[in-house]
């Protein structure tokens, strides 16, 4: 009983850092709107949560992703414990198509930014309110109310 407990929330921890990681891409898309050659990028969420799930083992996180790296001139430089300095996990990323050339070769869509930030801001928010509502009927069944 209490490994689907866990199951279940760590599926929604792997949805909540995925989706935080994809607001955080969807900013920086935003952000840059104006910045000649810059090319929007983004991942597939469901695919990414696939894989983050797929090879969990019991009660742990294990988001499944590639790591990006500093180039170094050597391969001890500036390492701690053998990873790079700047070393970082994300999911793997895709450019997106861009819906009509632009003269300075930037990639960003407004308009699928705006829409893709709300709908990604309220499937997070719709995340955290499941976990709330599932955390309030645990505590219920605990305390026997």
């Amino acid at each position: 009983m209490l490994n689907r407990l866990t199951d279940t929330l760590n599926f929604q921890t792997d949805a909540l850092i995925l989706r935080s990681e994809r607001q955080r891409l969807i900013s920086s898309n935003i952000a840059n709107a104006d910045t000649p050659n810059y090319q929007a990028r983004d991942f597939d969420f469901a695919t990414a949560l696939s894989q983050a799930t797929g090879q969990r083992s019991q009660g742990q996180s294990t988001l499944a992703m590639p790591t990006l790296q500093l180039a170094t001139g050597q391969s001890g430089h500036l390492g701690l414990n053998g990873t790079p300095a700047g070393a970082k996990t994300g999911p793997g990323m895709n450019y997106a198509t861009p819906a009509q050339t632009n003269l300075d070769n930037n990639s960003v869509d407004m308009d699928r930014e705006r829409a893709s930030f709300v709908d990604n801001t309220v499937r997070y928010e719709a995340t955290l309110r499941f976990i709330t509502g599932q955390v309030k009927t645990l505590n219920t069944a605990m305390t026997g109310q």
